[in-house]
């Protein structure tokens, strides 16, 4: 119509779009000494985040936190009063730290299937939990939840991992429905094989379950159903997790982000 004011842009609009700036942003990292958590506490750190590096590496943590800017927390996720006591306010929170225990169901030691589940499940509803009413307050909040190809299917072996990352897509979008209202977005990131040492350490637990050598455990097991046959970088998922706190993925919640090579598309 002529003569009328346009419209004041949209947060959809490309102009609005543009960049990642987190500048005064807090971003909790957990797992953040190596792998996908150092990629993710660097790439959050390059937008403009303070990076808060949580791991049960003092030494990890420290470098992670010297080279962001950032501070450095030390703590044993699978003690739930050790995660309580920790300050866990942040605008984002990424909850990565993880690990893997290669075992047929009956030998698998109920222990540590607790712990995998206290670690992988657990913590990041505390983490979350403390962190939600600061991002309510103020009506803006990124989660992201570093699942994996088994929070969507099962796989041989690895009972625990697969039931907490399971039991992680549930708490996202739980957490996705609640907060929507209130401008957090929750979802989650779904790597395949990783070149990380949780990766690495797992390929002897793999030779041992299915009978091979270890030389052909990355070709045979882990690779066997991707298109592309590499493992990826952590880098790659930084970027994904990038992405999910960006203007561009402002109405992105309750989702899961594949990064497998294809593996899930067969």
């Amino acid at each position: 119509m002529t003569g009328a004011q346009a419209p004041e842009p949209s947060p959809a609009t490309p102009s609005a779009l543009s960049g990642l700036d987190l500048s005064g942003r807090t971003a909790l990292v957990t797992g953040a000494g190596s792998g996908i958590g150092r990629a993710c506490a660097l790439r959050l750190a390059q937008a403009g985040a303070r990076v808060r590096a949580l791991d049960l590496n003092a030494g990890a943590a420290r470098e992670v936190a010297e080279l962001t800017g950032g501070e450095a927390l030390v703590a044993d996720l699978s003690d739930a009063a050790a995660v309580s006591a920790l300050d866990l306010r942040a605008d984002i929170v990424v909850n990565n730290a993880g690990l893997q225990h290669v075992r047929p169901v009956e030998e698998f030691d109920p222990d540590r299937f607790a712990l995998m589940l206290r670690v992988m499940l657990e913590a990041p509803f505390r983490i979350i939990h403390a962190a939600l009413p600061g991002m309510y307050e103020q009506g803006w909040g990124r989660i992201v939840n570093v699942s994996s190809i088994h929070g969507l299917r099962a796989s041989a072996y690895k009972s625990a991992y697969v039931a907490a990352k399971h039991g992680l897509e549930g708490l996202s979008k739980t957490v996705a429905l609640e907060g929507g209202p209130h401008g957090v977005t929750s979802n989650c990131v779904n790597p395949g094989y990783v070149r990380t040492p949780l990766v690495e350490g797992q390929i002897a637990d793999q030779a041992a379950a299915h009978g091979i050598p270890e030389d052909r455990v990355v070709a045979e097991v882990m690779l066997a159903g991707t298109a592309v046959k590499r493992l990826v970088e952590p880098e790659e998922v930084a970027e994904a997790v990038a992405f999910l706190c960006s203007p561009a993925a402002s109405a992105i919640t309750g989702s899961d982000l594949v990064i497998d090579g294809g593996h899930t598309a067969a």
